[in-house]
């Protein structure tokens, strides 16, 4: 049962998804770089990160990995930069790792259907940043939103609410 998001601050789809949460006061939090650094300066104390002793951003996304049970990497393009750095940190790690293409027809049931099969209790959720990808973030927390209102509803009704 998905408990927990957790991501690492950066603009785009790691603040999409932390935003979701929070729209929904579902649980979050992850691990950012010392000083709370991202592409557009520190990172607001709204979002419950912790600061990683590194001021690079590899230590915080190998660390959301490590403490995560699997990784969705949310992307509107070719996997590029700390992306694609996710995707092979999870390999390493032997983390499950589904990659949503918001290019593609989006099923809903493909996700939540991973999620059921793996018992995933916490979600890393990765992907480009704003600047790379201009509006992933309102993508990814309007697909996190969604994600996570059929899952509780799912558990807490015992009923899929396509049925």
């Amino acid at each position: 049962m998905l408990t927990k998001i957790v991501s690492g601050g950066q603009t785009g789809v790691d603040r999409g998804a932390l935003d979701a949460a929070l729209e929904l006061d579902f649980d979050c939090g992850g691990w950012c770089p010392l000083g709370r650094r991202a592409e557009d300066g520190p990172i607001a104390v709204r979002y419950p990160l912790t600061e990683s002793e590194s001021p690079r951003y590899e230590p915080r996304t190998e660390q959301n990995i490590v403490d995560s049970d699997a990784t969705l990497i949310i992307t509107g393009g070719r996997l590029e930069g700390g992306t694609r750095l996710t995707l092979e940190l999870a390999l390493q790690q032997n983390k499950p790792c589904l990659v949503i293409d918001l290019r593609q027809p989006l099923e809903f049931d493909q996700i939540k259907n991973w999620l059921n099969a793996l018992n995933i209790s916490i979600l890393n959720i990765a992907g480009p940043r704003e600047s790379k990808q201009p509006g992933i973030a309102e993508k990814t927390q309007k697909l996190v939103v969604e994600l996570l209102t059929l899952t509780t509803q799912s558990l807490t009704t015992g009923v899929s609410p396509t049925s």
